[in-house]
């Protein structure tokens, strides 16, 4: 299948940091601000997120933790997926603003597991939507509020996005 590349490391870097100095534009500096990275890719952008936060605000205070959302999904679980633990920081998430990170949002099926595997876990104060990639084709109601970069896609292509610590690259690719 051919790959096209549409965003290298260079074009990654930037819309973390983008993304990061609109969060704090946002919420008007990092008062009561929790990230949670969905796995996988999701985590590591949370992890980009909160180093980029902390060397744009002198005052940013790290709250980072991990969603798994597997037992949320709406699709059947198989066997081969991994259940990992959910991370939530000591300062929990109750009347905080919550940012929720992923690497692609196209339906909208694992952002409203994520919201549900929140509401289990507590009662933040107003929930928010980061991603690197919104290639559109939404089955449901939801809108990232931080976008690195919007993707319009055909249903037959496929985003991957590759990162560092997971693939040993930055990379978005589309295959076709």
């Amino acid at each position: 299948m051919p790959l096209r590349t549409v965003l290298d490391s260079s074009d990654i870097s930037r819309a973390i940091k983008r993304i990061s100095h609109e969060i704090l534009e946002t919420n008007s500096g990092s008062e009561d601000l929790v990230l949670l990275g969905i796995p996988t890719r999701g985590v590591e952008l949370a992890e980009r997120i909160d180093t980029s936060l902390a060397e744009i605000d002198p005052g940013y205070v790290s709250n980072l933790g991990v969603l798994d959302i597997t037992m949320y999904r709406d699709d059947s679980l198989d066997a081969e997926r991994e259940i990992r633990p959910t991370q939530i920081p000591t300062s929990g998430i109750d009347d905080k603003v919550v940012v929720l990170i992923d690497d692609v949002l196209y339906s909208g099926r694992t952002v409203r597991s994520a919201l549900d595997a929140l509401i289990d876990i507590g009662r933040p104060r107003q929930v928010k939507l980061a991603v690197l990639v919104d290639r559109g084709h939404r089955e449901l109601p939801i809108r990232p509020d931080f976008v690195g970069k919007n993707l319009p896609t055909s249903a037959a292509e496929r985003v991957n996005v590759m990162l560092a610590n997971t693939d040993g690259s930055d990379q978005v690719v589309i295959e076709q």
